[in-house]
This record gives structure tokens, sequence and C-alpha cells, in this order.
């Protein structure tokens, strides 16, 4: 089997909740639509009558998992708490999929988790050691035993009790039979959004989950806030922490890949931001004879565009993206062609033949599927290639929630840029600078994690 984006990094989950809206699991579902480029494994959901909360999960994507309008019959009530899960190697198992749903002394509890948590094996084997037992590997599972052991009074300080206990990402939703939680780690890593909509309202990964459903947004969680929504009210409270955090480390990818551009995150429009990395981009490395500028889409059209409008130089559609194609599909075992590739992208002979053109391109992290691209192209006939990166050579792991490779098989950490352009086999090569990125996305009180480029992590000890 084999994964179509096997050359970027993926991001692992989506959240969406719902407090108080009688089509609570409708508009969830609508949700985690929205949110499927977050997560492409299994989905799942909660619904609450407030009296009791039932569970779906299944394997796939959002419209293959709910496809039984049945389903729709069960998951009767008011709140709902959602997510799609992109799993790491190894771990994508339907026992995997979230909500996971519990019941203890303080009754039925949900929870949905985007996010990594850097300690989650220590505390799983410490609670292990002390008689608990696990029936997943995920981390929201390590939060609810943390939950389910704390000696506070009410499910709120339980909560933050647990949390309290936990490093690394999170934007965790919890959901009880009449309260919606959310909370975002102390350094806002990964992003969480509030919603309205008349007397309902919404926690999600991102807002365009909010466009779709027709709902208002009304503000960003905090980094280091759990929110509480019960009665009609939303209530704030800080996250306890034995070390203060005194500024933000925004994951910079959600603006370079993983939000979707209609997205508002971090204070500012996604797509703006990926306009202006194009912008950044075409300054650093511009490309003088450039006929046209083109985008892998979709997700580099943006900075294709920027790079377009700065150099002055007709943007094009070079690259045409069959968007009827599955995740993934079976390659024929007796040839050697590239049909991953060619099954995904076709090349505009028209636009192309004869012209020197520029590529756009988001991000490398292995190389694979840019080789690829790029051997299709060349068969269009172009003059010549020159290949632009929006963001700077990926050198080092994520611990925040990333499902990214080892070290090992990052191209940039094996190769010097000289050696990829050779490698990829193009006239020039330009990845923009961290110092352009941060140039462009760090705004005041708004500083970002660069790790998986420069090796600066937030947890010192990672």
């Amino acid at each position: 089997m084999l994964h179509f984006d096997d050359d970027k990094m993926h991001e692992e989950c989506a959240v969406f909740g719902v407090y108080n809206n009688p089509e609570a699991a409708n508009l969830t579902y609508l949700g985690l639509y929205a949110l499927q480029h977050r997560g492409q494994e299994s989905s799942g959901m909660v619904v609450s009558d407030t009296k009791e909360i039932t569970r779906y999960s299944g394997m796939g994507l959002v419209n293959q998992v709910y496809k039984d309008a049945k389903i729709f019959k069960r998951l009767q009530g008011v709140h709902a708490l959602g997510h799609n899960r992109y799993s790491t190697t190894g771990s994508s198992k339907l026992m995997n999929a979230q909500p996971i749903l519990i019941d203890f002394k303080s009754g039925q509890l949900a929870s949905a988790h985007n996010g990594n948590l850097i300690n989650a094996n220590e505390l799983k084997e410490e609670m292990e050691n002390d008689g608990s037992i696990f029936t997943s590997t995920t981390d929201s599972e390590v939060l609810m035993h943390l939950i389910a052991r704390s000696k506070r009074t009410t499910l709120k300080d339980m909560i933050l009790d647990a949390l309290t206990h936990v490093k690394g990402a999170y934007s965790v939703l919890f959901l009880s039979k009449d309260t919606l939680y959310g909370a975002r780690d102390p350094y806002g890593i990964r992003p969480l959004v509030l919603g309205k909509m008349d007397k309902s309202f919404f926690l999600s990964s991102e807002t365009c989950a909010f466009d779709l459903i027709g709902a208002e947004f009304v503000r960003e969680i905090e980094p280091g806030e759990m929110v509480e929504i019960h009665k009609g009210k939303v209530k704030s409270y800080p996250i306890p922490q034995f070390n203060l955090v005194h500024k933000t480390a925004h994951c910079v990818f959600e603006h370079i890949y993983f939000s979707r551009p209609d997205s508002f995150a971090y204070g500012e429009n996604v797509d703006k931001i990926r306009r202006k990395l194009g912008r950044q981009l075409a300054i650093e490395h511009p490309a003088p004879d450039a006929d046209i500028v083109m985008g892998v889409p979709d997700s580099s059209t943006t900075a294709a565009l920027g790079f377009a409008e700065e150099s002055k130089v007709k943007f094009d559609i070079g690259l045409i993206r069959n968007h009827y194609v599955g995740r993934t599909f079976i390659q024929p075992e007796q040839t050697g062609r590239d049909f991953g590739v060619r099954i995904k992208f076709n090349p505009v002979k028209g636009v192309i033949q004869g012209k020197s053109i520029v590529i756009v391109d988001d991000s490398v992290v292995r190389g694979t599927t840019m080789k690829k691209i790029i051997k299709l192209i060349k068969n269009a006939g172009p003059s010549k290639i020159h290949l632009r990166i929006s963001s700077p050579p990926v050198n080092h792991p994520c611990y925040y929630g990333i499902d990214i490779p080892d070290k090992k098989k990052f191209i940039a950490s094996q190769k010097s840029i000289e050696e990829i352009r050779k490698y990829f086999d193009v006239d020039s090569l330009g990845y923009l600078s961290i110092e352009g990125l941060l140039k462009v996305v760090t705004k005041p009180g708004r500083d970002f994690c660069a790790a998986c480029f420069d090796g600066n992590y937030p947890y010192t000890d990672d």
C-alpha cells in the first residue's frame, strides 16, 4: 500500500466539539469533514443526550466511516465530540481510534486529543507498575487515567490536575454528559478555536469547520487555558504548570502546510501568510529568466501565487491534480512506473513545453515524491526547471504531534543543497531561509516552534 503524500509531514489529529445543539451529530460530521486534511486513518464521535454518552468510530475517511444513515439514529443528543486521526506507523488500528470513552467515579467522560505528550510513555509505565491497565497506545488514554486517579473533588479540577502532570503539545477536548471542556498546552503548539451559533458553542482545530456549519469564530483558546462550557456559559481557567511558560511556540508548519488556507490560525489568515512566504522566497531566490510560476497542487498554490506576484512573472496551472483518487491505492508489482504520482498529477504540456518554469512546493522531507514529479514535468518539455521550496530544509524530528520520519530519511540531512539539486535534476534550487520564515510569521506576543528546521525545541530536554 502506498501513501500518496509520503513525502510530506503528516498532522496526526483533528478535534471538533459541539455544545447544546439538537443536530450535534450531524454538525460534528460536517466539522470532521472540513478537517479531513488533518487525519485520514480513522474517525469517531461521541454524542450525549445529557443522560448518557454514545460512541461510534471506524477506520477510513469521514464519508466512509459514517456512510450508513442508521449510525446517526444511534447518535442522538445535544452535545458531541469528534476526532479524525492520522496515526504513526504501526499504530493504525481501530483500538486507537478516538474519542476515548470511559466510565469512572465521576460518570462517563470522553476525550479527543491533537498533539503528542512527550512524557506519555514515562507516565504510562509508572501507572502500569502501579496496577493500571491500558487498552490502546494513545496519549488520550494516559490523560484519562490521570483524571481517574486524581484526588480532586470536581471534574473540572480533576482535568486541570491531570493536565498539570503532562508535558508536550496538546489541544484536547473532554465531554461529560452535560459539559464540554477544551484545553491547550502552555506553549500553544497546536491550534484550538472557539465558535458560536445562536445558543450553541463549538470547539475546533481550525476555523474552516465553523465556516462550513455557519458558526461564528469567537476567539482562539489561549495557550495554557482550559475552557468549560456548561449551562450556556463559557468559563476560563489557567492550567497550573510546574514551570511557568512566558512565550508561545506555535507550530510553524500549521502556516506552511497543515492548516487549510481558508482557516484563521495564530492570529492570521493562513492564505495571507502563505502568500507572504512565497514573496519572501522570491526575494531570497529569484528566477530572472522564468516564463511562468506554478505550484504543486493544492497545498503550494498560495505560496506560488505569492512568488509570482513578487517576481512579476505569470502564474499558471502547470499540474492538474486528480481530486477523485483515494488516499491510497494498490500499485502493480510487475512494473517500475511511478503510478503513485502519475495517477495523482498530470502536467499541462501546452503550458510547460518550451518554457522556463518555476515550481513552488511548500516542503520536502524525503524527496522521493518530488523527484518523481520533476521527472513527470520534464516529459512535458520545459526549457528550464527552477525548484523553489517555501520552507527551510527539514533537518530534525518533531516530538509534538507530527508524524515525521527518522532523521536519517531526511534528504536535507544526507545531502547538501547542490547535491539535492543534482538529485532532483533541476537547473536551480532554493529553500526559504529560517530567518525569512520567522520574519514572515513572528508577531509581538507570538513566537513559533521551528524545531524541525533549527533543532530549537520548546521543551529543552527533547
